[in-house]
């Protein structure tokens, strides 16, 4: 739109603007073509390119291509690209750029170049360049498919074939952290209930004025009088209201809060939308609605906004919505159930950083309540809006009053950025309402316990798989869930290796040396006394045996002994251990060795690393009472039986 010029150029350039807009030039024709989206008007004029003609063409498709579709924030996007073709062709073919023209094959190398150059104005990887690229493709090929516009062949198989650029990378927005998504649900609550107060306290000061004629036109209440009643108008604070400097300290305050002092320049138009605001709900209001219904129901920002009162059935218990998803093509009934009182969970919170994932009374039909209430006056102004609840009342800069859907995207301070920041809410990223999307969809993954079909109930599973499950939130838990199956195996691992606790020393064991070996004073002189002997080695408790179940004697004693950590081997038991492994080396000549291994591999093993702490003298001595006959080794007679399978 050129270079800034001063307020009072730019003010006959946007009312020639607004004049293009509510008559339109001709496909063809002379004059700025005008695209409004919410927020800004979009303008491509023709006349700033020695390439008019060309930027004619392409600007005539890109008015009819957006009102076609409905595009809003994309509709820049084909603007800058428009933009950026004629600039470059501007410089490209000068002199002779008035010619350039769809029709010209001789543009097809130009065009080319164009393209292949986007990536030098853009970080590596960026994927502006392939959107750019692609949007002047589509202008091409729209043009190439009306039969009364000509595109030269070779232009037009240009536009229809693969774009000569890459994708680009693209990062994945990350979910809010649970405490920047706790904070912002707590803050819409908030929210909702200062909007209702706020309005209840503007419709109670309206009833208690009269006209501004009859009392005055700096009463706060008679002028809430007037616009409730529609007695006045903006347009008459601007031709009989003092100036701001004659304003009383009440209507000052009002207009710009306690002890603030509104510009002179800028008080009219402060005071008209303070005063709108206190009767009809703003853009930035609903920004909290949106917020709760996605926390309550889990759907998606176009899902929870596209419903209108008709999609609408309470039920004794909750709410059935109607929720179209304009991008899939899916129209979906879903019913939202209320929580009794005595089923109603804990409230969230973060205990010694286990994640607690439930919210109290998570009630979308109480939201649904509230928001019908809150916007049922504008509304009943824009009775043509039948497919949405998101309406809301707007001041435009001339004074003129909207009653319209809502448009979360709209400049002065109607964004979702400038909502959180007048909540005092602080996010790190972008602060983009996608992202509260993947924090819900988070929490249902985890309360699912990572089931991906049920995840991925409102989409397909690849779906969630490639743009959900990529959150940090899962990762962590992912991470962790990992870590504690490798941590359980490895515990497990150490469990079979440690074995038995073996008690080194003469044959003189006390019960004191037991006890500062980690037993307790009744598991030691059960011990001393041999009521725990199982045979190779004595069990600090045979009920509690990891082979058996809890308060069952083991099964398994003695032969698996030398794998139990419940297992104490004392001086007194190298006999049996010698007699055991007599056992063992018989069994090793019986079977393969992958059997023994299987079966016996642990035992050999821990048997061998005790036996290779003993001195000779002590073997030497445990032989004397075998061979003596004042040791025996009781096996059941299964021990005697192997099947090598």
């Amino acid at each position: 739109m050129g270079k800034p010029r001063g307020k009072g150029r730019k003010r006959e350039e946007r009312e020639r603007f607004l004049a293009a807009l509510a008559n339109p030039v001709q496909p063809g024709g002379i004059g700025p073509r005008v695209v409004q989206v919410p927020g800004c008007l979009l303008v491509v004029d023709p006349a700033e390119y020695r390439c008019s003609l060309l930027a004619m063409q392409l600007a005539d498709e890109w008015t009819e291509y957006v009102a076609a579709t409905a595009i809003t924030a994309q509709a820049e996007n084909y603007r800058q690209a428009i933009d950026r073709l004629c600039r470059y062709v501007d410089e490209a073919l000068a002199p002779g750029a008035e010619g350039a023209s769809l029709t010209d094959p001789d543009l097809f190398d130009t065009l080319v170049k164009w393209e292949l150059s986007l990536p030098e104005g853009y970080a590596p990887g960026s994927a502006r360049p392939h959107l750019i690229a692609s949007a002047v493709r589509v202008l091409i090929a729209r043009r190439d498919d009306h039969p009364d516009r000509a595109v030269a062949p070779a232009l037009a198989r240009l536009a229809r074939g693969p774009v000569l650029l890459g994708g680009g990378e693209s990062t994945e927005r990350d979910e809010f952290t649970r405490q920047e998504k706790r904070a912002m649900v707590r803050a819409a609550w908030t929210s909702v209930r200062a909007t209702r107060k706020r309005l209840e306290e503007g419709w109670a000061l309206a009833d208690q004025g009269r006209h501004p004629e009859q009392g005055s036109w700096t009463s706060v209440p008679d002028l809430l009088w007037g616009l409730a009643h529609k007695e006045i108008d903006f347009d008459d604070l601007r031709r009989f209201m003092p100036s701001s400097r004659e304003w009383p300290l009440e209507l000052l305050e009002f207009t710009a809060g306690p002890g603030m002092v509104p510009h002179p320049q800028s008080a009219r138009m402060q005071l008209a939308r303070r005063l709108f605001a206190s009767l009809y709900p703003t853009t930035r209001d609903l920004h909290a609605f949106r917020v709760l219904l996605m926390d309550t129901t889990g759907y998606t920002s176009e899902e929870v906004t596209g419903f209108g009162e008709a999609d609408v059935e309470f039920l004794p218990r909750g709410v059935r919505l109607t929720l179209l998803k304009n991008r899939a093509g899916q129209l979906r009934h879903r019913a939202f159930r209320d929580q009794a009182p005595s089923d109603a969970p804990p409230a969230e919170d973060d205990v010694g950083g286990q994640l607690t994932v439930d919210w109290p009374r998570r009630e979308a039909s109480e939201v649904v309540r509230q928001l019908l209430d809150v916007t049922a006056r504008v509304r009943a102004k824009a009775p043509h809006i039948t497919d949405t609840l998101f309406v809301s009342a707007v001041v435009r800069a001339n004074y003129k009053t909207l009653f319209d859907r809502w448009h979360p995207t709209a400049a002065n301070g109607g964004r979702f950025r400038d909502w959180l920041a007048a909540v005092g809410v602080e996010v790190k990223g972008a602060p983009h309402i996608g992202r509260l999307r993947k924090s819900v969809k988070v929490e249902k993954a985890i309360v699912t316990e990572g089931r991906i079909d049920a995840s991925a109930d409102d989409h397909t599973e690849e779906t969630f798989a490639s743009h959900y499950a990529q959150g940090t939130t899962l990762r962590i838990m992912s991470g962790r869930t990992i870590a504690t199956a490798q941590q359980h195996w490895f515990d497990k691992a150490l469990d079979r290796v440690d074995g038995p606790t073996v008690v080194a020393g003469t044959e003189d064991i006390g019960q004191g040396v037991l006890e500062d070996s980690g037993l307790s004073t009744q598991e030691a002189e059960d011990i001393m006394t041999g009521q725990l002997d199982m045979g190779v080695s004595h069990c600090k408790n045979p009920y509690q045996s990891p082979y058996s179940r809890p308060g069952e004697l083991c099964a398994v004693a003695p032969l698996r002994c030398l794998e139990c950590r419940n297992a104490w081997i004392l001086p007194t038991n190298l006999p049996q251990l010698l007699l055991f492994k007599a056992h063992l080396e018989r069994l090793r000549t019986l079977l393969t060795p992958q059997a023994f291994s299987r079966l016996w591999g642990q035992s050999w093993v821990n048997l061998n690393a005790v036996l290779d702490d003993r001195t000779p003298q002590e073997l030497a001595q445990a032989r004397k009472h075998i061979e003596a006959g004042e040791a025996s080794l009781d096996l059941p007679l299964a021990a005697h039986t192997e099947f090598d399978a």
